[in-house]
């Protein structure tokens, strides 16, 4: 029942904070199946092989020094920051090399990061919870580490692998070859920075004066990323508004469902009533075309005919033209 219970805890608060994420890019949601395959990217491949990785070089360390206490901080403070952060951007960038057309802007980059991040804290978390709770402390220990590893610093791994997505997004969306170059690097390095510095807190301070500063880190960088969201969800907003307007001349779509399409409060209550309604299927279609179209409008107009951008704006276009007439609008 530990063990269950270990499970449940490490993976069910993770996946609702993967759920987060997703809500949060509120008008070009990424491909559910993407976003499933970088989630298990996480918990599979990038605990599992840092888990070796990490091992490993820990016993090398401790044959080089045959020290407990430097071998501890060293596998926390210096190993384990570049190899989980590595394993964990390589998901991204995987997305971002083999599936260019869905990377797209700076939010797809935290939101891709974030959620391979939420992988491998899952089974991270599952693992703490049960080897050092419940094993250690029973029952009343398996709640403390929930407590701990949910609650205190339940999104540090995607505060860390944000900035590795962030990275990856400016050199997709700028055409300087030195920001192109310099900027999923610089994104690695801060990631490895950020995750050294919560470990070295955690290894120099104890009790709950050591539990109290890692949160504040924490948590203090969660808020920091936040206000990072809530910009480039402005950011996407700006280009729905600019992109989408010609559509309206062009009477593809009319002036409410325009300016429903650029507002992501109007598009839930649309999608709400159209429930009642028996269109929520349609109308959710439409509006997620509008967003796509805003998007492909955007590539064509910033990267060209890559991938066939204009074929797929003339198909959109069409789709949306069908869906148009049995959808309303805020």
């Amino acid at each position: 029942m530990g063990f269950i219970l270990s499970v449940f805890f490490g993976f069910a608060p993770m996946l609702f904070f993967a759920w987060i994420l997703n809500w949060l890019d509120r008008y070009e949601k990424e491909p559910k199946v993407l976003l499933g395959l970088v989630f298990v990217w996480g918990a599979i491949v990038a605990s599992g092989m840092a888990f070796v990785v990490n091992t490993l070089l820990g016993m090398g360390v401790y044959i080089f020094t045959e020290s407990d206490a430097i071998t501890e901080f060293a596998t926390g403070s210096l190993v384990a920051p570049p190899v989980e952060e590595t394993l964990k951007g390589l998901a991204v960038l995987l997305i971002f090399l083999l599936v260019r057309k869905e990377f797209d802007s700076m939010l797809d980059g935290i939101v891709y990061a974030g959620i391979t991040a939420l992988g491998f804290a899952a089974t991270e978390n599952t693992y703490y919870i049960y080897q050092y709770g419940f094993l250690e402390n029973g029952y009343e220990g398996l709640f403390t580490l929930v407590f701990v590893r949910v609650v205190l610093v339940g999104w540090q791994h995607p505060f860390y692998t944000a900035f590795i997505g962030i990275g990856l997004a400016m050199t997709r969306t700028n055409k300087n070859i030195w920001i192109k170059l310099l900027a999923p690097i610089t994104g690695w390095g801060i990631a490895i920075a950020a995750h050294s510095i919560h470990n070295t807190l955690s290894s120099l301070l104890s009790g709950l004066t050591g539990l109290a500063i890692g949160a504040i880190f924490d948590w203090g960088g969660w808020f920091l990323m936040f206000l990072v969201i809530l910009w480039a969800i402005r950011q996407v907003r700006q280009r729905m508004i600019k992109y989408l307007r010609g559509e309206v001349d062009s009477k593809v779509i009319s002036e409410a469902q325009y300016k429903t399409a650029c507002s992501a409060w109007a598009q839930g209550f649309v999608r709400l009533s159209a429930i009642f309604s028996g269109r929520y299927l349609d109308t959710r279609s439409f509006y997620q075309l509008c967003s796509e179209l805003a998007h492909k409008k955007y590539q064509l107009d910033y990267f060209g005919d890559e991938e066939g951008n204009q074929r797929i704006i003339a198909d959109t276009r069409q789709k949306i033209v069908a869906l148009a007439p049995r959808v309303g609008a805020w």
